[in-house]
């Protein structure tokens, strides 16, 4: 899998843009600064870079190190940091109540079983009063096949989070097509399931 993503990465340009997810950019106003980010999966860094621009203090893990090379480039041109760290997800040891905030964006390269793993983990990492934000496309994007997973098991639908994130409160969860601009990968009309969640205080 990291061979995978790290010649995804080897090109000149940035695979997904250097531009924050539009989702998260609209969460802007759910963000305090001073407080500690997750960028889960960040790759190539526009979004974990663009949370440390709204203040907060980002931890971006990615499985590349190719990507985390240019995340690194990308952040001194900003004028930002980032604590980058390479994690093999399917294997990391999730920190206990670590996070104020956890942004995971497109990260649906695990199937079920090693996903349910992984959102056990985002519960565990949030601190009580945490904010979710997850974005990941649903099941009609097999059909649009601009961008995503090929397995519709990788997919996200309202009922999958609704369930996997019970014990969190629920602030926005929203099935949508949308068209996206994304660099190369993402790009053209997407279905989309937005997850904003927060762990109870």
């Amino acid at each position: 899998m990291t061979a995978f993503w790290n010649e995804r990465y080897t090109r000149e340009d940035y695979l997904f843009g250097v531009a924050p997810n539009a989702f998260l950019a609209r969460q802007a106003p759910r963000l305090t600064a001073g407080g500690r980010a997750l960028a889960i999966a960040d790759g190539e860094g526009r979004n974990g870079i663009w949370l440390a621009e709204q203040g907060l203090s980002v931890h971006a893990v990615d499985a590349s190190s190719v990507a985390q090379d240019k995340a690194r480039r990308l952040a001194a041109e900003r004028g930002v940091s980032l604590e980058l760290e390479l994690v093999d997800l399917a294997d990391w040891t999730w920190p206990e109540a670590a996070y104020d905030v956890i942004a995971g964006i497109f990260i649906q390269f695990l199937g079920p079983e090693p996903r349910a793993k992984m959102f056990e983990g985002i519960r565990r990492a949030l601190k009580p009063g945490g904010l979710l934000l997850l974005e990941g496309y649903g099941p009609k994007q097999l059909e649009y096949r601009t961008g995503g997973p090929g397995q519709r098991d990788n997919l996200y639908t309202e009922e999958l989070l609704r369930d996997a994130f019970a014990d969190l409160e629920i602030v926005e969860l929203v099935s949508y097509d949308a068209e996206i601009a994304e660099g190369a990968a993402h790009n053209g009309l997407s279905a989309l399931v937005d997850l904003v969640a927060r762990k109870p205080a």
